[in-house]
């Protein structure tokens, strides 16, 4: 995982990532001043270590001298050994309200250089004889209120296409927006996309995918959006990737803070929205993709805090992006979670966590590795003898009757405090939650619950299901049928034990394996941004 200082005011944004000659570079955003675009580098997807930041709000005056907002850097098709950072850019003249996209270029991806612009404001605290002398030598016709330096060689900063997109304040939510750049190039031309919202229909329903296209190198022509869904305020951080001929659009979506994806299999066809079109659940947001050698990879951040999205969030582990046969995208635990493991625990080693429950509850363990475990009434768990911080469990859990059953973990023995994790098998749903005492409230207060995140699958067999739960560090993250569920972090609970709950029901839980793992590392003091 990834993260800024536990204890300071600043914390991580909007993500990229970029594979390069084997090592994962991450450019950020930096919450919540937006002065600068931080940059990190990993061999494993895990583990980061700070380098010099990529890039700088502008000098007072620029267009960009208010705010960085998302970035995208790929390769330059046009000059081999080069690489491009689209980025966002807001400037204090227009107080923010007016989104526009900048360029910057690179020959290491460690040092970025700024390409020219073509109108610079010099209302800022600027030297007046310089700029006496650029203004005479500005062919553009200048008012006082604007005082403008144009670059004829350069189209950025670019703003969005008025035949298309709102453009100026006196349109929609009187705030423009066009950020998010994403570039994409299909083997023949190359394509910018933007978060922008069409001209019309009603006013939160207006969000987009914009398009532009590169007519030449780093010159660009406003298109038709690429798609609308008729839906959404905004459809941030799009991404495009193709999958075996197939084309799937990525965005996240503000109203419910999830990200999403539409599927066509050729670009010009409509995109189709399915019935499960939620790669990652509530709390993960402004999803970005890189291709490394073993494929598609899903960056993100995730907010522990949905009220303040500006403070404590994290990156957690990539996944890794898969087509199913039915040509539904799916997210699946990232492969390098398993470079972790240290050791396996003895599954065998069972008991109740409920010692005076009566004669109504059983247990039944047999011999061929799988266990099956009952109880009549009320709650019970079954947790393994080790107290556990970082694992990796693994099992097949098929239900007999009408009630409950699922996990919990980093439970203390005693108060029963930890994580409850819900899994209706009947429905397909899994509810996780952090259960505990508050012994310095008193009262009802002292109950402390919080539902953490909730998610849904599909199975064909409503009374079985396939399911991986890991705990690292402060990550959670929940697999059914192989395809990610629930990913979160939270930090109330760090070890105790696990287990399989049930209340009115019968369980079998076969084919367990249950993993100790390493403890996440984090270098760099922590990777305190300083």
């Amino acid at each position: 995982m990834f993260s800024e200082t536990d204890g300071s005011r600043k914390t991580i944004g909007d993500v990229d990532v970029l594979f390069h000659d084997g090592l994962y570079h991450l450019f950020h955003l930096v919450l919540p001043n937006h002065d600068f675009i931080a940059h990190a580098v990993s061999t494993d997807a895990l583990n980061w270590r700070r380098v010099n930041n990529a890039l700088f709000i502008g000098d007072p005056g620029n267009w960009d001298d208010l705010m960085l907002w998302t970035m995208h850097v790929s390769a330059d098709p046009h000059q081999p050994g080069r690489w491009r950072m689209f980025y966002t850019g807001l400037s204090r003249r227009d107080q923010g309200k007016i989104q526009r996209l900048g360029l910057a270029t690179s020959d290491d991806l460690y040092h970025w250089k700024k390409a020219p612009v073509k109108w610079e404001d010099h209302r800022g605290p600027q030297d007046p004889e310089p700029v006496k002398e650029a203004l005479r030598k500005s062919q553009s016709k200048v008012s006082d209120s604007h005082h403008a330096l144009y670059d004829s060689e350069s189209c950025f900063p670019l703003e969005p296409d008025p035949q298309h997109y709102e453009s100026s304040l006196a349109e929609g939510r009187h705030w423009v927006s066009f950020r998010d750049p994403f570039y994409y190039h299909d083997g023949k031309d190359g394509w910018l996309m933007a978060a922008a919202r069409v001209k019309t229909g009603p006013v939160v329903r207006r969000g987009c995918v914009a398009l532009m296209k590169e007519v030449e190198p780093n010159h660009f022509v406003g298109q038709p959006p690429l798609h609308h869904p008729r839906l959404y305020d905004d459809v941030e951080v799009p991404n495009l990737i193709c999958v075996d001929d197939d084309q799937y659009l990525i965005g996240s979506i503000r109203e419910d803070a999830k990200i999403r994806y539409w599927h066509t299999d050729k670009i010009g066809n409509p995109w189709q929205s399915y019935h499960d079109n939620v790669l990652l659940a509530q709390g993960n947001y402004a999803g970005r993709v890189c291709r490394d050698d073993k494929g598609w990879l899903l960056w993100n951040f995730y907010s522990m805090n949905l009220a303040d999205r500006t403070a404590e969030n994290l990156m957690p582990p990539p996944k890794r992006l898969v087509k199913n046969d039915a040509g539904l995208l799916r997210a699946v635990t990232f492969e390098g979670i398993a470079d972790y493991v240290r050791e396996s625990i003895d599954a065998r080693c069972i008991h109740s966590l409920i010692d005076d429950v009566g004669p109504q509850v059983e247990l039944c363990r047999v011999d061929d590795g799988h266990l099956d475990i009952a109880c009549e009434s009320g709650f019970q768990a079954f947790v393994f003898d080790e107290t556990l911080d970082h694992f990796r469990f693994q099992a097949t859990l098929h239900m007999k009757g009408l009630g409950k059953c699922g996990l919990v973990f980093r439970i203390d023995p005693e108060s029963r405090d930890g994580y409850y994790l819900s899994l209706d098998l009947l429905k397909g749903v899994a509810q996780l939650r952090a259960w505990g005492t508050d012994e310095d409230s008193s009262g009802e207060h002292m109950m402390q619950f919080r539902s953490l995140q909730s998610g849904f699958w599909y199975s064909e067999d409503r009374a079985e299901a396939v399911v991986q739960l890991i705990a690292f560090g402060s990550y959670i993250e929940l697999s059914v049928g192989g395809r990610v569920v629930l990913s979160l972090a939270d930090q109330r609970f760090n070890a105790g034990q696990l287990g399989v709950y049930l209340e009115t029901a019968e369980l079998r839980v076969a084919d367990i394996q249950l993993q100790r793992l390493a403890s996440p590392r984090q270098t760099d003091e922590h990777l305190a941004s300083g």
